[in-house]
């Protein structure tokens, strides 16, 4: 073993304890007053925080194309697989359901695999697959996969395939340039309402304006991922700068906001639900929009709401005129 590699894996070793730490701390800190609520919090913070940031380290050496790496493609493969662990325990912790997903007696069963990650012959202790480039399906593309809306874990191979192109949420536009007479309109996505919001990795909305036969108007935008989840809630607080002027949009047009997460376990990035506005609906103050079931439906003919809860999404309206 290299020097080099030695040092990666006691690098490795240390934030795996770290994370886990936090997370046995969080576990066994029972909030009484103000300040125990809040170090919980920070706690819970720390450990969600030192997961990623480990599982993006993992994803990068199992993804290396470089020669001089000591690791064969197999044991690639079972770093990869580390990584999704880590993933699926951080979602886990950011759940608000009272029964986790992936348990931290589950995790640490992985530290002594890491460790001696390569001399490690055994089968893994976990059904999970590696966590590829992550690629983002066109409108569409997802549907053809066969996976249910429960999300319950698809075929072996379920995936995307390498065809499909890749998009790195957070390409807002900025504001266009005045006109006289006419009306510019900035929509804040505070946040959005979802019974499984803690589960959500990496989400983030894509903002498009359709006409009545789904034709984009204007170029799409991706937000950021969002700043933070809570309870029933997914908060992004990010403006959008509609890329047209409202009185230039075509009769029957709509905005749309298709809300997308990660899912490791199938490798890839999927729309899980859908909310749009119709012109009529554009007036400066708040708004609550219908959530609505994937596939996104632009020409608004099939449309089936994704829950009977009073959930939804949340955005502010400004109009500026000159």
């Amino acid at each position: 073993m290299s020097e080099v590699t030695r040092s990666l894996l006691q690098r490795w070793g240390v934030s795996f304890r770290r994370g886990a730490d936090f997370d046995s701390w969080g576990q066994l800190v029972e909030a009484t007053d103000k300040n125990q609520v809040l170090a919980r919090h920070l706690q819970k913070e720390a450990q969600v925080d030192e997961y990623q940031i480990l599982a993006r380290h993992l994803q990068k050496e199992a993804q290396a194309q470089h020669n001089n790496s000591e690791f064969t493609e197999e044991q690639k493969k079972t770093i990869g697989k580390i990584a999704t662990c880590l993933e699926l325990r951080s979602a886990a912790l950011q759940s608000t359901q009272s029964q986790e997903e992936f348990k931290l007696e589950d995790l640490k069963k992985l530290e002594p695999i890491l460790k001696n990650i390569l001399t490690y012959n055994k089968e893994f202790p976990f059904d999970v697959q590696p966590v590829p480039l992550r690629r983002i399906l066109a409108p569409g593309e997802e549907e053809n996969l066969e996976f249910e809306e429960d999300e319950e874990e698809g075929g072996a191979g379920a995936g995307s395939p390498d065809s499909f192109p890749a998009r790195v949420p957070g390409t807002l536009l900025p504001r266009l340039p005045s006109e006289p007479g006419m009306t510019l309109l900035t929509i804040k996505i505070e946040k959005i309402g979802l019974k499984d919001a803690g589960q959500c990795i990496d989400p983030y909305i894509t903002v498009s304006v359709k006409d009545l036969n789904g034709i984009d108007l204007t170029p799409v935008q991706d937000t950021p991922v969002a700043s933070r989840k809570e309870d029933t809630y997914v908060h992004f607080n990010v403006d959008i700068e509609l890329q047209k002027h409202v009185e230039k949009l075509t009769k029957g047009a709509a905005i749309f906001f298709e809300f997308k997460h990660y899912k490791p376990k199938k490798r890839f990035t999927s729309t899980k639900c859908f909310a749009f506005m119709e012109m009529d609906e554009i007036k400066p103050g708040p708004i609550v929009i219908e959530l609505y079931k994937k596939p996104t439906d632009f020409k608004r003919k099939k449309l089936q709401l994704l829950t009977k809860k009073p959930l939804y999404l949340h955005l502010h309206q400004t109009l500026h005129k000159e």
